[in-house]
């Protein structure tokens, strides 16, 4: 027997470096694919699911400004590069046969709606997956931030932080092999300690409205399910 989901409503955040697998640069559709059948597990168990993904495998906005661009332009650019990661998973989504939609918030209605909270809450009631793409709109703002957002838009139950490693570690593990992993934490615990869990405007805006993160390893076959159904994975962040 299955076990039931402890989750009803998930915002899964992933990274644009996911979808790159191993190119170095833009996507890949093997990896979209196996995402996509990932989150079909998991809207299999009747989880009202909603994504925001990043652009950083075709577009970094920051790294552009330190380069000496202007910020809001490298922003918005990094903004378009979500849309068109949102529009990848969503093909690879539909193509497993699972109903989606891509909210923008920059409006481009030929490919995408925009984003109306309403509408969002609309086709999550109806069983559509939700991609969340261009971010907040707004420069100087992250993925991060507009992952906690929507989560709290949505009224989801919990955020979902997909990362290339087990969870929250007290240094980076690729680094030093000697870095610790937490199964849990505080929300003042990862500010204080400079965890690089998310970005600080992300957390204080989760921390302010009691909405738990999850940070666990995306390269993990079934982990997403496994985090849906309870299983100790990852950190937990409360």
């Amino acid at each position: 027997m299955t076990p039931k989901p402890v989750y009803n409503r998930i915002l899964l955040k992933l990274s644009g470096e996911a979808l790159m697998g191993e190119r170095g640069y833009g996507i890949d559709p093997q990896i979209a694919f196996s995402i996509a059948e990932e989150v079909r597990e998991v809207h299999a168990l009747g989880v009202e699911t909603a994504l925001v993904v990043g652009g950083g495998n075709i577009f970094r906005g920051v790294a552009a400004s330190v380069a000496g661009m202007d910020r809001s332009s490298a922003d918005y650019m990094g903004m378009l590069a979500t849309v068109i990661n949102a529009l990848a998973l969503q093909d690879a989504l539909e193509k497993l046969g699972v109903p989606t939609r891509v909210l923008s918030a920059i409006e481009m209605r030929e490919v995408a709606e925009p984003f109306i909270r309403r509408r969002a809450l609309r086709h999550l009631e109806k069983g559509r997956i939700l991609i969340f793409a261009a971010g907040t709109g707004s420069p100087y703002f992250t993925t991060d931030s507009a992952a906690s957002l929507r989560a709290l838009e949505i009224k989801a139950d919990v955020l979902l932080k997909a990362t290339k490693v087990d969870g929250v570690y007290s240094s980076d593990p690729l680094l030093n092999p000697t870095a610790e992993l937490f199964t849990s934490l505080t929300f003042q615990q990862v500010l204080e300690m400079n965890l690089k869990v998310m970005d600080a405007s992300a957390i204080a805006l989760c921390k302010d409205n009691s909405l738990p993160i999850l940070v666990f390893n995306l390269l993990k076959p079934g982990n997403i399910v496994r985090v849906v159904q309870g299983e100790k994975v990852g950190t937990r962040v409360s």
